[in-house]
């Protein structure tokens, strides 16, 4: 038994030296974000990637993607609060659906189709972590449906272990309360959606992650783009009652 540990922490660190190597040839020797993303596609042979941080039940945003659709995908899981990276970070499990169109479960009944729409047609999500600390996760599409191979799936475990460590370096650079620059150099972080949910949360006495799900569902009800709802919060042209919980566009 001993012998396999040693030889499986071998091979761990073997794959692991690899995709350093490969991440730094690439020029990503100050941890630029949107190399990591793009390194994170190329070593798992997948389509596109993209990283997602979240505190506590509420998601922050993405700090890169590596494509458009990636782009998409990830703002999807943000606005609708569902997708393989949400469940990847929630069950802190790696989440994979090689067939989005033929899915054995389903379970994101609002993401599947638009993801669909776009050329998605496989997901995996895998949780980053280190140690006890929940940071977010990776998210890799293929467009192509199938299953990740061994290779594959080993890889992106070290790559998400790689991308968490990476993440955590950054941010130690920053101020106390502040994000680190070169995470947010390539981030998507809508701020004024925090701003806004912030706001909810004090006009209905819940906690911010509540009054997020809120803003997403009167999103998602009014065929709106969060961000714009979350415009108009700030802006007060729209609040939520906190005796109805009916939300009101004022004149």
């Amino acid at each position: 038994m001993r012998a396999l540990v040693e030889d499986s922490e071998q091979w761990q660190g073997e794959r692991r030296r690899r995709i350093l190597a490969r991440l730094f040839d690439d020029g990503c020797r100050d941890l630029e974000t949107k190399g990591l993303c793009q390194v994170c596609a190329d070593v798992t042979a997948m389509t596109g990637a993209g990283i997602m941080l979240m505190s506590g039940e509420v998601p922050r945003g993405s700090i890169c993607t590596t494509n458009k659709v990636s782009a998409f995908i990830e703002q999807l899981q943000y606005e609708l609060g569902e997708g393989p990276c949400v469940d990847a970070y929630f069950q802190d499990w790696p989440v994979l659906e090689p067939d989005l169109a033929h899915p054995a479960n389903r379970r994101w009944p609002a993401f599947t189709g638009q993801a669909l729409g776009v050329g998605v047609r496989a997901v995996f999500g895998f949780p980053l972590q280190v140690g006890a600390v929940r940071l977010g996760a990776l998210n890799l599409y293929c467009d192509h449906p199938g299953p990740l191979l061994d290779d594959q799936h080993a890889d992106a475990l070290v790559m998400a272990d790689i991308a968490a460590q990476a993440v955590l370096v950054l941010q130690a650079k920053a101020p106390l309360g502040k994000l680190a620059t070169e995470l947010e150099a390539g981030s998507n972080f809508q701020y004024v959606v925090h701003q806004a949910a912030g706001m909810v949360a004090v006009q209905l006495a819940v906690s911010v992650g509540q009054a997020l799900v809120r803003l997403k569902a009167y999103a998602f009800g009014n065929e709106r783009p969060l961000t714009e709802v979350a415009e108009d919060v700030v802006t007060r042209r729209l609040r939520f009652d906190t005796l109805s919980g009916e939300m009101d566009l004022e004149p």
